[in-house]
């Protein structure tokens, strides 16, 4: 993983950079980190109202696509 930190000045150059930076990298990546994404941002939603969030409901689809678990 890529730990450069950029300094932008203004929100279309942080966008460019950004859409640039997701361009990049590979279709596979990009899915696996939307489907991250969506797991935290449901857990996220989960907890603040008080339901317990099943946190492993996408994770073996994440792996699949990461080729870390079994297909």
């Amino acid at each position: 993983m890529d730990k450069t930190i950029r300094r932008v000045t203004d929100l279309e150059e942080q966008d460019a950079e950004t859409y640039r930076y997701w361009q990049s990298r590979p279709v596979g990546e990009r899915l696996a980190a939307v489907c991250e994404l969506s797991e935290a941002a449901y857990s996220f939603a989960a907890a603040f109202k008080g339901v317990p969030a099943h946190v492993d409901q996408g994770s073996e689809q994440t792996r699949h696509w990461k080729g870390i678990g079994p297909s």
